[in-house]
């Protein structure tokens, strides 16, 4: 495998993560795949901030510890991160502030003789980083051009400068494949849902999810959509099933603390069978958590979230395709069985940047809405076979559309009668058959690897990434459930057809997945579990990965 790795870091407010995504899309540039991870703590200004980005001639989703080079704004970067150095002498670094081996530029005083910035230390140091991979400095400039709208001109002399105050020490080959664009789960996330027809999207910002609110805030217009950020995350569900009873279709987004707050309007989703599509950021908790870092620690919560008994639609997407398909997917299935969906992520897909292939994820499938045929009287509840009644929708010529959290009869008029309680209450569990029917015209679990393996490792989410590499380094197979409700047993046994070890990856304590596959019969053989807010590396789940191989031979 070709790939490079890359280290800039500095303190929150020098612009590391912007710095970062322009790595990504110069090495993008050259034909390569990319992803980038983004570590900050919860701070505004101060702190540490560091990206890895790295590029392969490989699909990839994870980043390794070790790097390649380093770039350093401050000292912190040098101090905690020069143990992963492949190379010791490749650091570039401010030397106004830093003092270390390898390349020293006075940044803050180059900016300063041009007037900018302090944050546009950035663009000195990219520069001279691409001098010194041997990128060509049209490149360069070509990508600043497009990716740097605010004072391009003096950012480009400032890269310039950067430039010519290095010199090459090994050159990074351009690669014959086209530039794919470089994204954050977050934003594949809002594309998917606009693609499915999205016409609003109500949300308080809440770590990690919060890039989709400014992602979808910024392109409104372009994608004639409402976008409102309420007072409080119970206003956000309550606005979003409004928007739903008026025939808009809608998502929201949060994470673990707001998703507790929007619980008992769950419930009301799916007692008025209000379709809506709740995104699920996870990060670690409880409580606040360590806020701006990453866990799947919300699983069991989100499968038993809310009170009484309903259907809902969960799937967890592991990669920015994924993201965009299931998305999509998520808001049309919540409309055609009138469920609310959840699409479950965490910081790791959320905020992590990766290439993204419109081949690669596939085209959305529309589902089929039932629609009143405007004859004699709405019953917004009517009985049906499969439990989905035709919908109309306020202003319709003739519809009476009444909707109630209350146990309620066919026309929506509350009701204690035991035999309607009874009837209601089937009607809306039907739906579970049904859909599960619907569902095995998707992939609902993916097999990855070597197939034949009698060793599999199980994840979910965006673990997805790290155990393919792995999984491909040791010649092992991959099994990952994307519809984790209602949860697809049937093709799970499938895939789980020849595997004699099976080890399970999470990022949780309790190991979560396994437990849900305990409920249908599986089990896992071997537990690697990680919660301390972090992504696995690619080295570091490989030798744990060995570990659990080793003591099971023995």
């Amino acid at each position: 495998m070709k790939e490079i790795s890359v280290l800039i870091g500095g303190k929150a407010g020098d612009g590391i993560n912007q710095a970062g995504i322009l790595l990504a899309r110069l090495f993008s540039n050259l034909g390569y795949f990319v992803y980038m991870y983004f570590d900050y703590p919860s701070l505004i200004r101060g702190g540490h901030n560091f990206a890895v980005i790295r590029a392969s001639d490989k699909k990839i989703s994870a980043h390794r510890r070790k790097v390649d080079y380093i770039l350093a704004i401050n000292q912190d970067t040098v101090d905690l991160h020069r143990d992963r150095l492949r190379d010791e002498n490749n650091i570039i670094y401010d030397s106004d502030a830093v003092k270390s081996a390898g390349l020293g530029l006075q940044l803050s005083q180059i900016v300063k003789e041009e007037g900018g910035k302090p944050i546009m230390r950035n663009s000195v140091i990219v520069g001279a980083f691409a001098k010194s991979a041997g990128i060509d400095y049209e490149i360069l400039k070509k990508v600043i051009k497009k990716n740097v709208l605010k004072d391009t001109d003096l950012n480009l002399k400032l890269a310039e400068k950067g430039y010519k105050n290095a010199k090459e020490e090994e050159k990074t080959e351009a690669l014959n494949r086209e530039s794919l664009p470089v994204l954050t789960g977050n934003e594949m996330i809002g594309l998917g849902l606009v693609k499915s027809g999205l016409r609003a999207y109500v949300a308080y910002p809440m770590t990690p999810s919060s890039g989709i609110l400014h992602f979808l805030a910024e392109r409104a217009d372009k994608f004639n959509l409402k976008v409102i950020h309420p007072e409080s995350e119970i206003g956000v569900i309550l606005m979003a099933l409004g928007f739903s009873y008026g025939g808009r279709r809608v998502a929201v987004g949060t994470s673990g603390g707001g998703f507790c707050l929007m619980t008992e309007s769950l419930s009301l989703a799916g007692m008025a069978e209000l379709p809506i599509v709740i995104v699920v950021s996870q990060r670690p908790g409880p409580s606040t958590g360590i806020p701006t870092y990453t866990a799947q620690a919300d699983l069991n919560f989100i499968l038993n979230a809310g009170h009484g008994e309903f259907v809902r639609f969960v799937v967890a997407p592991g990669d920015t395709e994924e993201a965009y398909y299931w998305s999509g997917t998520a808001l049309n299935i919540s409309w055609a069985y009138q469920i609310p969906s959840i699409i479950v992520s965490d910081k790791t897909l959320s905020e992590g940047a990766f290439s993204f292939s419109g081949e690669t994820a596939g085209n959305i499938r529309q589902e089929e809405i039932p629609a009143w045929d405007g004859k004699g009287d709405y019953k917004r509840y009517r009985y049906t076979d499969n439990g989905v009644s035709p919908l109309a929708f306020p202003t319709a010529k003739g519809a009476v559309v009444k909707v109630n959290s209350y146990e309620h009869d066919e026309y929506g008029i509350t009701t204690e009668d035991p035999e309607e309680v009874v009837s209601m209450y089937e009607k809306r569990l039907r739906k579970e058959k049904y859909l599960i029917e619907k569902l095995y015209n998707y992939d609902t679990v993916k097999v990855h690897g070597n197939k034949d393996a009698s060793t599999a490792l199980l994840c979910w989410g965006s673990n997805k990434g790290v155990c393919l590499e792995v999984a491909e380094t040791l010649g092992l197979k991959v099994i990952q459930p994307i519809v984790l409700s209602p949860f697809p047993a049937k093709r799970f046994r499938d895939a789980l057809k020849g595997v004699k070890r099976l080890v399970d990856v999470e990022n949780n304590a309790t190991a979560q997945l396994s437990e849900l596959i305990g409920k249908y019969g599986c089990s896992v053989d071997e537990k690697i579990l990680k919660y301390d807010g972090r992504p696995f590396t690619v080295e570091e789940l490989e030798e744990k990965v060995k570990v659990c191989i080793a003591a099971d031979r023995r």
